[in-house]
């Protein structure tokens, strides 16, 4: 499953003190079982003096073979440890497909 692969290869390249890894796939116009769009949600302290560019490549580079494959789209959220207790777990919604007939 692309979603374990995900889980691991952050986990092990961030060490995060929360992971959450989402297949919003079924919110697109895919076939049911679908493992192509994603949202993930990473708490870790490697992320302490980091802009919010840098964090997202950071996150893209660990998930490259899976962009390059599999991943047709990938809504990345990254949080420090203080960042993510003032954030409340508020983490913005991912609208809905808007094309591909849906």
């Amino acid at each position: 499953m692309i979603q374990e692969v995900i889980e691991t290869k952050l986990h092990n390249e961030f060490s995060p003190s929360h992971l959450n890894v989402i297949n919003e796939s079924y919110m697109h116009n895919v076939p049911a079982g679908s493992e192509s769009h994603f949202k993930v949600i990473v708490v870790s302290d490697a992320f302490e003096g980091l802009r919010l560019i840098a964090r997202h490549r950071a996150v893209n580079k660990a998930l490259s073979e899976e962009l390059a494959n599999n991943i047709h789209a990938l809504s990345i959220h990254t949080y420090t440890k203080d960042e993510w207790l003032k954030q409340l777990d508020n983490v913005p919604d991912s609208p809905m497909c808007m094309g591909g007939g849906k």
